[in-house]
């Protein structure tokens, strides 16, 4: 492979370069595990080249399509993101766990060419009505089948940094998930931002993927470690305990977990985690919500100072803030400085920045930003001076460290996962019993939060709480599913119309 790598001229921050650059140094070097199975780097970028070889041969597809991937954590998860992407076409990382409607929806949007799906999510896919896809692999055999017919030999695709290379869907204002596109350019940049953040990513670091691989974050953090030639052990799903075995016997140094781990974790009772408590992890960094303050102290005198990162971020701005472990106990419910080459400001609502202490929404500036929303490439140009916010509401003290007040889109966050309240009324609103209905978080010890629906019904009408479940259950996935329903005459609004939910947080 090396010739042939070095006979390319053109050299791009491209997903893939990282691994090609380890594969041609040191072929024979395990770069990724999942329980017995393992791939050294030269194997990882034979399976890499072939997936970009049969996307654009086999497939017939071009730079620029839309390619899905459907899978949980799983080995294969990083040669097909990574391949997909090294072909110039874009990847489409979808949660496994969605429902049929739900992922036929990101796939019309899209216009996804060819989906590959792992064997846990092949009934929603066959029952979905995906019309523009014109081919289906499933991992497991029918993906090992098609991967030997393509040729493992390396094949330069032209492609340029600011390329999208992959779509994440998330939802706004409409409740409708909304494609973010993430180009090549700013993923790079941000391993690179996080090398020098967290100082665990060497070839030396060894990487835990417990995280979803299919979340913005869990991909980030699972790729940066191959992008620099470590090794990454890739976890199918979480379990506190396994999840502590892996990090002790593994010899793992570095770990990205959310609050719902840590809690679990500190759930074991105090003899298994002594059993199982790990000595060599350097780094582990948390995020995707605020951890608890009882749970952070926790996390420190179990693991060690000098460890524990909580960073603060979001799909379309990357990782924005980060509270570094010398800060984790002195500044209390804070989401740090800002990242690294990552301005960050304040403003009221007149757009002008607040003082210290006082709040306003949060906006930040970086090179890991978004190049927009599928289907509206007017985001970025629309943004003043490359500002962007994710509708968060935030303070700065007179240090600059970043403390988050309220999410202003009222987005609900339950075990790691984003979870948007509009789409679950929407879907509550057609049940023929209701007339009016609102969707909150409320605290979760486990979860963080959990979905709380408060329902109204119409004259005449009775419903119970394990209908509704079920009924929510055909159309949306069951993370989404509310987990309980208040019933209730009237919904508080305000003069305008619009619900006070802060007056349902506070019943």
């Amino acid at each position: 492979m090396k010739d042939e790598f070095d006979n390319q001229a053109y050299l791009a921050l491209d997903i893939g370069y990282g691994v090609r650059c380890a594969a041609q140094h040191k072929p024979d070097k395990v770069a990724l595990g999942e329980g017995n199975q393992t791939l050294n780097y030269g194997e990882l970028a034979d399976r890499i080249n072939r997936v970009s070889n049969g996307v654009r041969e086999d497939f017939g597809l071009n730079k620029g399509d839309r390619v899905a991937l459907i899978a949980p954590n799983c080995i294969e998860y990083p040669e097909l993101a990574i391949g997909i992407a090294q072909a110039g076409t874009v990847v489409v990382t979808i949660n496994p766990k969605l429902t049929a409607s739900e992922i036929q929806y990101v796939c019309d949007d899209c216009h996804a060419s060819a989906v590959f799906v792992h064997a846990s999510a092949v009934d929603q896919v066959d029952m979905a009505k995906l019309t523009s896809v014109k081919r289906v692999v499933v991992i497991g055999d029918d993906y090992e089948n098609w991967l030997a017919k393509s040729s493992s030999k390396y094949q330069f695709y032209p492609l340029a940094e600011t390329d999208t290379f992959a779509l994440v869907y998330t939802a706004g204002t409409s409740g409708k998930p909304k494609g973010v596109m993430l180009s090549h350019r700013s993923r790079v940049l941000t391993f690179f931002g996080m090398a020098s953040e967290y100082g665990c990513y060497t070839p030396d670091d060894r990487t835990l993927a417990v995280a979803p691989l299919f979340h913005g974050a869990g991909f980030s953090f699972a790729i940066a470690a191959l992008f620099f030639g470590g090794y990454c052990e890739i976890a199918p799903k979480f379990d506190a305990a396994t999840t502590l075995k892996v990090l002790k016997e593994s010899q793992i140094t570095n770990v990205f977990m959310v609050p719902t781990h840590f809690q679990a974790i500190f759930d074991l009772s105090e003899k298994q985690r002594a059993e199982l408590k790990p000595s060599q992890v350097k780094t582990i960094i948390s995020n995707a919500s605020a951890l608890p303050q009882v749970l952070k102290k926790k996390a420190v005198g179990y693991f060690g100072e000098g460890i524990l990162h909580e960073t603060y971020g979001s799909t379309e701005a990357g990782i924005v803030c980060n509270l570094r472990p010398i800060d984790q106990l002195r500044k209390e419910r804070c989401v740090g400085l800002g990242f690294a080459c990552t301005e960050t400001k304040v403003l009221n609502d007149k757009g002008r920045p607040v003082g210290p202490d006082e709040v306003g929404e949060l906006f930040s500036r970086s090179p890991y930003l978004f190049s927009g929303y599928w289907g509206n490439p007017q985001t970025i140009s629309s943004m003043k001076e490359g500002w962007f916010s994710a509708g968060d509401l935030a303070q700065i003290d007179d240090e600059g460290f970043v403390y988050l007040v309220d999410r202003k889109m009222d987005m609900i966050i339950s075990g790691g996962v984003n979870i948007y309240p509009r789409e679950i009324e929407e879907v509550l609103y057609e049940h023929p019993a209701i007339s009016d209905a609102a969707v909150i978080g409320v605290p979760d010890r486990y979860w963080g939060e959990s979905v709380k629906a408060y329902v109204v019904l119409r004259e005449n009408q009775s419903v119970n709480s394990d209908s509704l479940t079920k009924f929510c259950g055909k159309t949306l996935a069951g993370y989404k599913t509310p987990k309980s329903f208040e019933f209730i005459s009237a919904l508080p609004r305000g003069s305008t119309g619009k619900v006070l939910k802060r007056e349902l947080h506070n019943r």
